[in-house]
This record gives C-alpha cells, sequence and structure tokens, in this order.
C-alpha cells in the first residue's frame, strides 16, 4: 500500500517556519520509508532533519527530548488525517 505523505505541503511549511532544524516522527510502518523522507525534505528546503526513531502511538506521543536539542519544528505523521 502507498501512502500519500503530502511531502510537498510539509516542505512548503518548513519553508514558511523557516525551520533549519526539523525533526520527524512516524509510526512503525513508515520508518522504512524515514531516509528517503529526510532526504526529501532536505533537498527541497535546506534543513536539517533529525529521524526520531523512538515510539509514536498517536499524535499525544511527543518526543519532548527534541525541545532540548534545539529542534524548531516537530512534523508528525499518523494513521489519521489533520489539516494545518
Amino acid at each position: 500500500m502507498e501512502y500519500d505523505l503530502e511531502l510537498e505541503n510539509v516542505a512548503n511549511q518548513i519553508k514558511k517556519e523557516n525551520a533549519k532544524l526539523v525533526c520527524i516522527q512516524l509510526p512503525d510502518g513508515l520508518k522504512p520509508k524515514a531516509e528517503e523522507i529526510a532526504n526529501y525534505l532536505e533537498e527541497k528546503t535546506g534543513c536539517q532533519v533529525l529521524i526520531w526513531l523512538g515510539s509514536c502511538y498517536g499524535a499525544c506521543d511527543l518526543p519532548l527530548e527534541v525541545e532540548r536539542m534545539g529542534v524548531e519544528l516537530l512534523i508528525q505523521w499518523g494513521h489519521s488525517e489533520w489539516k494545518f
């Protein structure tokens, strides 16, 4: 099954926020695509992408540790549609 991760929209949001350090958080089923996603976003925006490999059990499962690392924007994918 192929998912529409809306990577162009994500890249546009990164540019809009002028974020230089971004963390992506993915559910286990999408983690195999993490490097591909990170490469795309870095190429399109010039930001540095960190891949959160810890748990992701839903929108409430935020990796609070990334704030200490200076992450300016957290992008989280899940199975439910959210509009920003």
